[in-house]
């Protein structure tokens, strides 16, 4: 196997794990760009996943091959409402969020867990009939060495999650909304100031953050797994909140750094059908992905600075 052959069997892998973790990691600029530090996008993930297989499961007979792609819209739907949770809590009652986030992560996992349990009485779901399909794109994957690359075999969540990235960075940087998102991660008071209601923007980011890793939950889950258990998000949440602090808050840097832990995610599963490779002991490839993320931030963390008004509480009138 060839060197370009190789990067015609990774590449494909890598931006279809990388999808899940672009959206999510979108979601957490939302919310962090706000001022809400939001820890519970492993929660989120979780909760969406669970919703995005149920839905399938369901709802197959009824939608047919778009059953998916609505399953999708369900699982933002209920992770934008369960997100809800998060927000009243660090921003009605000022609660720590650091604290909070992790409260959600315990709490997605049990609800959507006991929850298997009570419907199909065993610790994981069936697996689904129709998962979200990969495809060649016309003319497109005809292209020489471009076109095996990103066009052939490719998902229609990664192109939905390039999409989303590039209307992310347009929100934040080119609308009065992202105008205002901006100024409350940044300075609150004077937001606040000038007529903009700071809770209400940083509900709307918060609510936007769950709506986004439930749909990152429910791709993976509808792409990799293809049913739902305790280890089906099994710290995604986590490698997509490393890809937002790697790329500095912003929605094209949260893209290529989701990228680049999907790689390691795909070098994790492809990587003993690669030679030299393929010697090396496959706990120690699972491990990869974990390890490049706690390498990621433990290089980068001290040098990214968030919004200055990360983590800090609103108090009307207070500066």
């Amino acid at each position: 196997m060839g060197f370009l052959d190789i990067l015609y069997f990774m590449v494909p892998v890598s931006i279809a794990y990388a999808a899940p973790l672009i959206f999510t990691a979108l979601g957490g600029v939302f919310s962090e760009r706000s001022g809400v530090v939001n820890i519970a996008l492993e929660g989120l993930m979780v909760m969406g996943a669970f919703i995005g297989i149920l839905f399938n499961l369901f709802f197959f007979d009824t939608f047919g091959s778009w059953t998916p792609w609505i399953a999708l819209i369900a699982a933002m739907i209920v992770s934008g409402i369960f997100a809800i949770l998060h927000a009243v809590a660090s921003i009605s009652f000022r609660a720590d969020q650091v604290v909070s986030g992790v409260a959600i992560n315990m709490l997605g996992l049990a609800i959507a867990l006991f929850l298997t349990k009570m419907i199909f009485e065993k610790g994981q779901t069936d697996f689904i009939k129709k998962a979200i399909p990969n495809f060649d794109m016309p003319f497109l994957s005809d292209i020489p060495v471009i076109g095996p690359l990103f066009f052939k075999g490719i998902y229609g969540s990664s192109i939905l999650a390039v999409v989303a990235a590039i209307i992310t960075w347009y929100v934040i940087y080119k609308t009065p909304f992202g105008l205002r998102l901006r100024a409350v991660g940044e300075h609150p008071m004077a937001a606040d100031t000038m007529g903009v209601n700071v809770n209400k923007i940083r509900y709307i980011a918060v609510i936007i953050s769950g709506a986004l890793a439930g749909i990152g939950g429910a791709i993976y889950s509808q792409t990799m797994t293809r049913d739902f258990g305790h280890a089906t998000i099994n710290g995604q949440g986590f490698m997509a909140l490393a890809a937002m602090i790697f790329g500095k808050w912003h929605p094209i840097g949260a893209m290529g750094a989701a990228i680049f832990f999907g790689f390691a995610q795909a070098l994790a599963v492809v990587g003993p059908s690669i030679p030299l490779i393929k010697e090396i002991p496959t706990g120690y490839l699972h491990a990869l992905p974990y390890v490049v993320t706690i390498l990621a931030l433990a290089g980068f963390i001290g040098k990214a600075t968030g919004p200055k008004a990360n983590g800090k509480p609103y108090i009307k009138g207070s500066r």
